[in-house]
């Protein structure tokens, strides 16, 4: 079972905003739960916040979970009050309509959240042609309830970001729901990692990181990896679980949930890191599931990678269904293995582990 700060970790990380770019308020409770358990922990001008642990410890192993989350954003607000958007990160038009959002504005440096809505005319009076096509993000609106251009300009700004209602819920068989768990869980299993490290003894110096802008194109990852100059880099985020109609097994594998964090392999991956992730986790009978992706894969581990003379890159992901949607859902199971299995690897690393394929 998580232990039970962890799991309210995981709620008010859930349940707090943060569209690329926007990240500051969730990055307050990360520094907040760090300074607990790390010997230091810093913030970068980038928005990174950096959590040290055994700081002169060989190797230097990053861990990576980005805490942005896809968004919109108040782009025009017209003379009757509406909200026009432009998106942030991978938008899915569909689930868009009929949905409850949330404007996060700041007044007096505090963020004030002002509800709404996006909708479209009833069925009732759409032409035959227009039911079986989809707007365009530019042409929806969110409704705040006010009458005019000034009385919403009073609450909300352009600008502004916008994310679908923030709600944690348990659903069944230890199954959650939420917005936002890409990759908000990644970076709860980096820092429920460092909660289990703090206070053992290991050689490594671990460099426990909540990215920023992956959902951009990897840019908080790109820049704190160029600072902390790790050997090692294992950025951790969601995989598409394919145990739910309309998942293509031969496209993205057999991941189900409750199976255990997802190890990746292929050209972006260390063989070597692959290899010692896996016998950790048998030789600590933590569940694992492997996937292979051909390419660069579209996570922190990328950027890692590459980063100044290279970087022995992993990934390690959690089983998502209905990724970028305001439902997605994973099991508390994978996430609390996949901290295991870092924590494990962690102290099987030796100052003088060799990584060299």
């Amino acid at each position: 079972m998580i232990h039970p700060e962890s799991l309210e970790l995981l709620r008010s990380l859930l349940e707090t905003p943060s569209p690329s770019g926007y990240e500051e308020a969730v990055q307050e409770i990360v520094f907040e739960w760090a300074s607990k358990y790390a010997d230091n922990v810093r913030k970068d001008v980038h928005g990174n916040v950096i959590a040290e642990l055994n700081p002169s410890g060989h190797p230097r192993i990053m861990l990576a979970g980005h805490c942005d989350q896809i968004g919109l954003m108040v782009q025009h607000i017209d003379d009757n009050g509406y909200l026009f958007l432009s998106t942030i990160g991978g938008m899915d038009v569909a689930v868009l309509i009929g949905q409850r959002v949330v404007v996060w504005s700041k007044k007096n440096g505090k963020l004030v959240a002002v509800h709404g809505v996006i909708a479209r005319k009833p069925i009732h009076l759409l032409p035959e042609a227009e039911r079986e096509k989809l707007p365009k993000v530019n042409e929806l609106w969110v409704d705040i309830g006010v009458r005019s251009r000034r009385e919403a300009e009073r609450l909300v700004s352009i600008g502004d970001p916008v994310t679908f209602e923030l709600k944690f819920q348990m659903l069944r068989n230890n199954v959650f729901c939420a917005s936002g768990l890409d990759d908000k869980v990644g970076t709860w299993v980096v820092m429920e990692t460092l909660r289990l490290l703090s206070g053992k003894k290991f050689d490594a110096a671990l460099f426990a990181v909540s990215t920023v802008q992956e959902e951009l194109g990897l840019r908080g990852a790109r820049t704190s990896a160029f600072g902390i100059n790790p050997h090692v880099g294992i950025a951790v985020d969601v995989t598409f679980a394919s145990d739910h109609p309309e998942i293509d097994k031969r496209q993205v594998g057999d991941i189900k949930l409750h199976r255990g964090p997802v190890i990746y392999r292929g050209p972006n991956i260390n063989p070597k890191v692959f290899e010692m992730l896996v016998l950790t986790a048998r030789r600590k009978g933590i569940p694992f599931q492997i996937a292979g992706i051909s390419r660069a894969t579209p996570t922190d581990a990328n950027a890692i990678q590459i980063t100044r003379a290279g970087v022995a890159a992993g990934l390690v992901s959690i089983p998502n269904r209905y990724t970028h949607s305001p439902v997605e859902v994973a099991s508390l199971s994978d996430l609390e293995n996949a901290a295991k299995l870092l924590a494990a690897f962690i102290q099987e690393v030796k100052r003088d582990t060799d990584f060299t394929p």
